[in-house]
């Protein structure tokens, strides 16, 4: 990295650090007055996604990948690869892909729909409408997408834009949507599952009755979701391969992967957005989910600091603040961290845990000519 280029690193992470907030005593007179005051219950909120949904997607999770206690057995196994950070194990088998996407996959697939079903949904669903209805026969106003979701094989990404295509109270329905999932293990099986899975009706009882059987129906109609699978490492993608695999594509989707990607070569993980950013049309949009707190090292003039994630990616695709080279992307949507809670009521075969998470929503703005 440029001698100069570092020290305009530092400025800038020196400024996107927030200031402590300053912190006073309270008296003792105003202590007496919070004590006094009635406790105040709040209703319970209700949940964006309805609590069928989210059941029908973990049932869904559940007949495609449980196989009964050999999965048990599986996901301690896998656990005991992660915490190692041995991935290579953690993902060298079927029935490991399988565990993994069992146990994680299906709390994250409910955590990505009551995303979806929010603030950001509503961004992603008027960016998407404003780029469809411009092909040979789409009608203006429907939404039919190409999406590109980068380390997805596990999966929770295709259950949760199934469920989110139905739409719900505040949202129109989504009309197609095509899903081009790219992850570096051998996902085929989990990703050919879970498709099934939310294109065919759900398996009913032997016992049960006529009018079910009628009424049993896909999660979504296999003519209006596609889902294709490529098996490829992200970091060794030239230009050229990043511009094939945009073709069509009106949004990116980065969910859990980015700061992996960035443990595992800082260099190549710009290198890999500065890509995205050349190859992109106006308008598409990146979506970045990661865990909150995530840092990464890097080196700078011969020293090492450890750098926020959100950090570095703002630093690649917005510029630095000092620059006068007009940004290629905005961010129209951001929060540091976010909590998605399960629900009182869900029936599963393994335990699931609520998920903490930063998300990041890009658009990218026309290039300016001179």
């Amino acid at each position: 990295m440029p001698r100069n280029e570092g020290y305009a690193m530092k400025d800038e992470v020196k400024a996107f650090r927030k200031p402590q907030q300053s912190k006073t005593k309270a008296t003792k007179k105003s202590a007496v007055q919070n004590r006094s005051k009635p406790t105040v219950v709040k209703e319970p909120e209700t949940p964006a996604v309805p609590l069928d949904l989210q059941q029908r997607l973990l049932d869904l999770f559940q007949q495609a990948l449980y196989t009964g206690p050999d999965s048990l057995a599986c996901i301690q196994e896998v656990k005991s690869h992660l915490y190692k950070r041995d991935f290579a194990a953690a993902f060298g088998k079927e029935e490991y892909l399988q565990a993994y996407g069992l146990r994680w996959s299906a709390g994250r697939a409910l955590g990505y729909l009551d995303l979806l079903s929010g603030e950001v949904g509503d961004l992603l669903l008027e960016g998407l409408r404003e780029s469809s209805g411009k092909g040979d026969g789409e009608v203006r106003g429907e939404v039919h997408s190409n999406v590109l979701c980068l380390g997805a094989g596990a999966g929770a990404e295709i259950a949760a834009f199934a469920a989110w295509m139905q739409g719900s109270a505040s949202q129109e329905p989504v009309t197609s949507l095509r899903l081009n999932v790219v992850d570096i293990a051998a996902w085929d099986g989990v990703v050919e599952a879970l498709t099934k899975g939310v294109t065919t009706p759900p398996e009913l009882g032997k016992h049960a009755t006529e009018t079910a059987k009628e009424s049993s129906r896909a999660l979504v109609e296999a003519k209006s979701f596609e889902v294709d699978f490529t098996r490829a490492d992200l970091l060794a993608w030239d230009e050229t391969t990043v511009k094939e695999n945009l073709e069509g594509v009106s949004l990116v989707t980065i969910m859990f992967t980015l700061n992996e990607l960035y443990s595992t070569s800082l260099p190549k993980t710009q290198r890999l957005l500065s890509h995205f950013t050349a190859c992109s049309a106006p308008g598409t949009m990146l979506l970045v989910v990661d865990s909150p707190g995530s840092y990464s090292t890097i080196s700078i003039n011969g020293a090492e600091k450890k750098y926020p994630m959100q950090w570095l990616l703002d630093y690649t695709l917005l510029g630095s603040r000092k620059s006068d080279t007009p940004a290629k992307w905005e961010k129209i949507s951001s929060e540091d961290s976010k909590w998605f809670r399960l629900p009182e009521g869900l029936v599963y075969a393994v335990e699931l845990e609520n998920m903490r998470y930063q998300v990041h929503l890009y658009r990218r703005l026309s290039d300016i000519s001179g």
